[in-house]
């Protein structure tokens, strides 16, 4: 089980948001609410508010803090689709059914441009997302994409770079293609995920964190949800734990792994040299099986991502080792300094497919694979749905295929492990 502190991990999104420092109540005593929710990160806040426009009375509980997790760690990426890519969603769905899928991913990636808007949420949201490829061998992945996502899903907004024209685009010799995704692009997510909670807060979603979730019981009601201090009656309940599912929910928890991911900050670059490096500004991630991601923050740091580890256990001398592999990248930082480097835990599903369903009263999405920002908001409009009444979408995500890990949580972790060392070397070989 994972320990759950009250305060954020040290990192660039942490020390640069002044919004972390407001902290919200412990639930203390008994609350009754329409649907409360578990987790106050990007699939619990995006949940909670689409219900509370609809009128519902709603609830979320925080283990720690708003946005403790991945969601208030990672990347930053605004990557349309999900993890696992749409074959698997075509394969499980059939076509109608995979293109309503992607058409629920176009319309995420709008709504979090709506409601940064709406909501006046300060997020230094910057436009734009390269897919790219570091070997020539790998390049027609990205045309066939390109392809597939014009034909099959009637997206068009994929514009192919040759390796003639990056330049443009990125200051490295190492990629050889890219794929501009003219609707991603990236922003702070702890700002961000701070924003939605205030967004849900002045539409009357009470948030209480510090208020982990022992054990909850279903009763012909719904559900009465138990804390240290304090005790919730709900009509429904909705797991948004992701990796930190813990032992509230056996069944889930066997079908998700928590997988270490991990990111650096350099100290602030002069303008000259951040242009050098983007100078297009866009996000940046590559189709090695190892990938790594990076970008600019507003402040014109480089944040450089990658590496995952199954041992629960952080990489030793991480910065150095994610410092080296962002020298592959950008040589030119060779004298450039580390500022912050951290990391914490995604959520992969066996298939790397994702995993939304229903048990009686009880909701939940988790699977999301290192694919976090677009998908959650995905899942955050499924189950308000669902919740509503409106079952089509949910049923779509529960016709996926749903399997534990062999041999639980650690037997898995080993096969992962292993598999990855497979995928890594042919990387390089």
């Amino acid at each position: 089980m994972f320990e759950h502190s009250t305060d954020y991990l040290r990192s660039y999104y942490s020390a640069s948001s002044p919004a972390a420092q407001h902290r919200r109540p412990r639930l203390e005593g008994e609350l009754d609410v329409d649907v409360l929710v578990v987790g106050a990160g990007f699939t619990g806040l995006y949940t909670a508010l689409n219900l509370a426009e609809a009128g519902l009375k709603v609830a979320i509980l925080e283990a720690s803090r708003v946005g403790w997790g991945a969601s208030g760690r990672n990347g930053g990426q605004i990557i349309l689709g999900f993890s696992c890519d749409m074959p698997p969603f075509e394969a499980a769905l059939g076509l109608q059914g995979a293109r309503q899928v992607w058409q629920l991913i176009t319309d995420a990636a709008d709504e979090i441009r709506q409601r940064i808007a709406r909501h006046a949420i300060d997020c230094d949201l910057a436009e734009g997302h390269l897919w790219t490829s570091v070997q020539a061998r790998r390049v027609h992945l990205l045309t066939d994409w390109q392809r597939e996502a014009a034909e099959k899903w009637g997206y068009r907004e994929l514009g192919f770079i040759p390796k003639a024209e990056l330049g443009a685009h990125i200051g490295s010799q190492r990629y050889q293609a890219a794929l501009l995704d003219r609707r991603g692009g990236h922003l702070h997510p702890l700002n961000y995920v701070l924003g939605l909670a205030r967004a849900a807060e002045a539409l009357g979603v009470q948030i209480f964190e510090d208020s982990q979730v022992l054990r909850y019981t279903e009763n012909a009601n719904g559900v009465q949800v138990h804390t240290a201090q304090g005790s919730v009656r709900a009509g429904r309940l909705v797991l948004a734990c992701n990796a930190y599912i813990d032992r509230l929910n056996p069944q889930l928890r066997a079908r998700v792994l928590p997988v270490g991911t991990y990111i650096i900050a350099t100290e602030p670059l002069d303008e000259a040299l951040a242009q050098q490096l983007l100078p297009s500004n866009h996000a940046v991630s590559d189709n090695q099986f190892i990938l790594d991601y990076f970008r600019l923050s507003a402040d014109r740091r480089l944040l450089f991502g990658g590496k995952c580890t199954y041992t629960g256990r952080e990489p030793r001398h991480l910065a150095q080792g994610m410092r080296a592999d962002m020298l592959k990248v950008f040589p030119q930082l060779a004298e450039v300094n580390i500022d912050y480097a951290w990391g914490g835990h995604i959520d992969i599903s066996l298939p790397r497919t994702p995993d939304f369903g229903r048990a009686g009263p009880v909701y939940w999405a988790q699977g999301f694979s290192g694919h976090g920002i677009v998908p959650t908001c995905v899942a955050g409009r499924v189950l308000a749905e669902a919740i509503r009444g409106d079952e089509r979408h949910l049923q779509l995500f529960s016709a996926l295929p749903k399997p534990a890990f062999p041999g639980g949580e650690k037997l898995g972790a080993l096969l992962q492990a292993a598999g990855m060392a497979y995928y890594r070397a042919r990387d390089y070989f």
